[in-house]
């Protein structure tokens, strides 16, 4: 059996590997940039496989009061570039509050940073707002309940929650620009991971009925066309289904979450499967409640009496 499968998976990467684009250099993002009269965005200065050129954290507002939005995960060089930002933007220029989208260490790990360097030159210290994690959460937070609206000079932003890449995740609506601040459900090149497929896809289409113009996405470039971004992600996710299921009907053996992993993504690096795999896992459970699959032991069937490609 195991032969039979080395050669059915041959088959199929043959097959799924003509339909995938090489992973792209990623572009260059500098450290800041002044993206609109209400918008900067400094970079969190830790570029990674799964960071992209580093997480992007904003400064909001047009007068001397700014509203930050997620803090990086802390690297010197960001406090600096962030320290840096604040003096380019003007005199009298501060932090008042603090959002955060969702409680991963890229996004919070720079809050006992940037609250030393506030207390160190004698500034305001900010009012750090969250959607509640009691699981995940290490400080207090300012609850963020939904719809909230944060408002400083020019600037209304309204808190819309978004639960699928993880379970406290939300997203901003900047009323006056009809744009969107995405954290990480929506990345500005390449897909998201999630924790909860179905939540996750709610979320999409919740943020799509904003009808965004911009998007500021938690990583990679700004999107000037979000509502193609949002068909282009929940397409994704509906073609991603359809895949796990031609590959399942297409062997003759049951399947684990990896052998299909290997499948899926045989033009990627090897270190991103694992990765890759949790999103696969994902999709299968969600497969599994609409009654298209079903599990044995560690691997995973097509229900052909109920599904047919």
């Amino acid at each position: 059996m195991e032969v039979q499968l080395k050669n059915q998976f041959h088959t199929f990467i043959s097959t799924f590997k003509k339909k995938k684009k090489k992973m792209s250099k990623l572009q260059t993002i500098p450290s800041f940039t002044q993206l609109s009269t209400r918008v900067v965005r400094i970079l969190g200065e830790n570029p990674g496989k799964f960071t992209l050129q580093g997480t992007n954290t904003y400064l909001i507002g047009t007068g001397s009061r700014k509203i930050l939005l997620d803090t990086g995960e802390g690297k010197p060089k960001y406090i600096q570039t962030l320290a840096e930002s604040l003096k380019k933007l003007g005199e009298n220029v501060m932090i008042t509050d603090i959002l955060i989208t969702h409680w991963h260490i890229d996004h919070v790990g720079g809050i006992d940073s940037i609250l030393q360097y506030t207390k160190e030159n004698n500034l305001p210290t900010p009012t750090i707002h969250k959607r509640l994690n009691p699981e995940k959460d290490k400080i207090t937070y300012q609850p963020i309940e939904e719809n909230q609206i944060y408002h400083t000079d020019g600037v209304s932003l309204r808190a819309i929650f978004t639960p699928g890449h993880s379970e406290d995740h939300v997203a901003f609506y900047l009323e006056e620009e009809n744009a969107l601040f995405t954290g990480d459900a929506v990345l500005g090149s390449g897909t998201s991971i999630f924790e909860t497929l179905n939540e996750y896809m709610n979320s999409l289409q919740k943020m799509k009925e904003l009808t965004p113009g911009r998007i500021y996405p938690g990583h990679g470039p700004m999107v000037e066309d979000g509502m193609a971004k949002l068909d282009e992600y929940i397409n994704h996710r509906l073609q991603r289904d359809l895949e796990i299921l031609e590959i399942l009907q297409k062997s003759n053996d049951p399947l684990t979450s990896m052998q299909i992993v290997e499948v899926l993504y045989a033009a990627y690096p090897r270190e991103l499967w694992k990765a890759a795999e949790h999103s696969i896992k994902v999709h299968l459970i969600k497969l599994e409640t609409e009654g298209k699959v079903h599990k044995v032991s560690d691997k995973w069937i097509i229900n052909n009496n109920n599904y047919k490609i």
